[in-house]
């Protein structure tokens, strides 16, 4: 350490300026210790390190000014992972001279590097990218260090939370389990576990939460094949999975790794299939991430055209179904080196991937971006030490909440490579997202309906996201916080149900959702008898303490004109009711002009006045059994319609 501590001082007094020359070359040193050196280059170029090694050594007991032999000999346990002896090494030739070869300087640093010793590794860069060196590569090679010296020296001062834990016996075993994945309640885990044989064979695995606890995981029958199939993404609800399968021949693949996907229908998965070749590419394709809304996938893919060897690419579904040609993401989350194993969180904004090129602790490190308003990335984050360490950290998924984190690992302690759970820092989750898990049903006999599901940006009046319920007349999506939905409940033959989720305070935010609806029948004709509920527009509103219409009443308002159009013979009645803040007067009358407000909107769009009435009821009608409440108020506020 003397000498190193000297070279310091000797630096950074000196700069680079020439010194008096005190050591020899292969031109000027002894015979002996010439032939010495040339033999182990002749070893060492056979990858004979061991046998070049003591060849080195005695060309410097030939002679201790030898400085290529010293370089030689650094090189060579560098070579063999000797990385105590090659920084020793670099440190005798750089104590020749500091002018004679400044590579050394950088692949000092790299030796450091290697051992952990952060701070002295970036000095060394500096050193090395002061000097005169004219390789543009090694250049640019040791800038990329230095940035991540300086971030790994101050995470390790600094370390972040982190205590995984594995998820037991019933997901991990002897053999490799990867790539967890997880639907949006939390309920259903699917993975890739690479099962023991000859050359093994990747297959996926899923298992379900019962009262907390993790099932033992079972094949995903109809997906798994005798090939291998692996690094999957599932859908929110769990019936969408999205995944790779390679060099697959005569169902359409593009050759290397693809993209393929299947959906699970009330008979099991269908017969995966490979996306077209608008997404897929005959370079290899791998890793995709469904977002939330379904609208977008996002990969790593070797093609053509990226920024490094593996860059993040992007494909979105367009309203007619069909998928964009896919744009690179760009910098700065691609760069010249490895990007993979996207997650892209169900907040629509936040993506966690890996990379071995950005700042980190060496390796693949995980990090995270945030999508901006320009729909450009954020700088990439890393997400800390000892998360991030000098090994390879891929493939994490984040849970809804945002709180947990599931990776692969095998850290001491699993049986190869295992899945293990961690609370993710706060700095490190997503925006608060929740979810709508919605039952369907019959009113009149309480059988589970086969119904479509849109939820409506009231804003925008665009359409977020529209599911189709299962079998049992279940459906779940994800609602990111910072927009108001509008949920309508859709099916043929039945009259629409309406809810609203207001989460544009996220400090009131509310998770989950879980509404069971009952939808009733539409009338066959005017003559049938009608049964039934009043229909509630939850998505109607009104200025405060006014009958005038906002904006975003639009969407549900058009909607009741398109039934009433469509269902020629429907007469209904609009009904208004109020809380009961304020007077009994005041309130109905407020009722009734709300009523007749809606009554005028479907008279301006088209609606024929005969087949409308109106009537306000004030505050005699509530719904809620505590009118007290803000809850309670909001619910019986409200606009609705029935047949008449």
């Amino acid at each position: 350490m003397r000498t190193t501590m000297f070279l310091f001082g000797f630096v950074l007094l000196t700069g680079i300026y020439a010194q008096a020359q005190t050591y020899t070359t292969v031109k000027t040193t002894k015979e002996k210790a010439l032939n010495a050196y040339n033999e182990g280059k002749s070893e060492a170029g056979r990858s004979q390190y061991a046998i070049a090694l003591g060849y080195f050594e005695r060309a410097i007991k030939e002679d201790k000014q030898f400085i290529d032999a010293h370089l030689a000999l650094a090189d060579t346990h560098l070579d063999l992972g000797n990385y105590t002896g090659a920084k020793k090494s670099f440190e005798n030739a750089l104590a020749l001279d500091t002018l004679y070869a400044p590579l050394a300087f950088f692949r000092l640093a790299q030796t450091e590097w290697e051992l952990n010793e952060y701070d002295a590794a970036a000095q060394h860069l500096r050193n090395y990218l002061n000097s005169k060196s004219k390789n543009i590569k090694n250049k640019a090679d040791a800038r990329r260090l230095l940035a991540s010296a300086l971030f790994a020296s101050a995470a390790v001062k600094n370390p972040v939370p982190f205590n995984p834990q594995s998820l037991g016996a019933a997901i991990n075993t002897p053999d490799d389990e990867y790539f967890p994945t997880l639907t949006a309640d939390g309920e259903t885990l699917l993975f890739t576990r690479n099962e023991s044989g000859f050359m093994g064979d990747e297959n996926f695995y899923r298992s379900k939460k019962v009262a907390g606890v993790w099932q033992k995981a079972e094949p995903l029958e109809g997906v798994n094949t005798s090939d291998n199939e692996g690094a999957e993404s599932i859908s929110p609800d769990g019936t969408w999975l999205v995944f790779t399968a390679c060099n697959r021949s005569g169902d359409g693949s593009q050759g290397s790794c693809d993209l393929y996907w299947s959906q699970e229908k009330a008979n099991g998965w269908t017969k995966p299939a490979p996306f077209s070749n608008t997404i897929n590419s005959s370079a290899w394709d791998s890793q995709p991430s469904i977002s939330a809304d379904g609208k977008s996938i996002i990969f790593s893919s070797r093609r053509p055209g990226g920024k490094g060897k593996e860059d993040l690419w992007i494909t979105r579904r367009n309203p007619n179904g069909k998928w964009t040609k896919p744009v690179n993401l760009g910098m700065p989350v691609n760069t010249g080196g490895v990007e993979q194993t996207p997650f892209f969180h169900p907040d629509g904004q936040t993506l966690y991937f890996c990379s071995d090129s950005l700042p980190g602790m060496g390796g693949q490190d995980l990090y995270m971006t945030r999508l901006q308003p320009d729909s450009s990335w954020s700088t990439p984050l890393n997400l800390g030490y000892p998360i991030n360490t000098a090994k390879d950290e891929v493939a994490m998924t984040v849970s809804l909440d945002g709180k947990t984190a599931y990776f692969a690992t095998n850290r001491p302690g699993s049986q190869k490579i295992d899945i293990y759970t961690f609370e993710l820092p706060e700095y490190a989750r997503p925006k608060p997202v929740t979810y709508a898990k919605v039952e369907v049903r019959d009113w009149s006999n309480d059988n589970p309906l086969s119904a479509r599901l849109d939820f409506i940006d009231l804003k925008t009046g665009l359409t977020y996201v529209s599911v189709s319920t299962r079998k049992d007349g279940t459906a779940l999506a994800c609602l990111p916080s910072g927009a108001e939905y509008a949920l309508r409940v859709n099916k043929d033959h039945y009259f629409f149900h309406s809810e609203n989720f207001n989460l544009t305070d996220t400090s009131s935010y509310r998770k989950p959702y879980l509404l069971k609806v009952a939808l009733q029948p539409i009338p066959d004709s005017a003559a049938t008898p009608v049964k039934g509920a009043p229909i509630i527009l939850r998505n109607v509103f009104f200025a405060t303490g006014s009958a005038e219409l906002v904006p975003a009443s639009a969407a549900e308002l058009d909607y009741v004109v398109r039934m009433l159009k469509q269902l020629s013979w429907l007469r209904i009645q609009i009904n208004g009711h109020t809380d009961q803040v304020g007077t009994d007067a005041a309130n109905q009358t407020l009722s009734e002009a709300r009523a007749k407000s809606v009554y005028n909107y479907l008279i301006n769009k088209g609606i024929a006045s005969e087949r409308l009435r109106y009537k306000g009821f004030g505050e005699s009608k509530p719904l809620s059994s505590a009118p007290d409440t803000e809850e309670g108020r909001s619910q019986n506020r409200r606009t609705e319609f029935e047949v008449w």
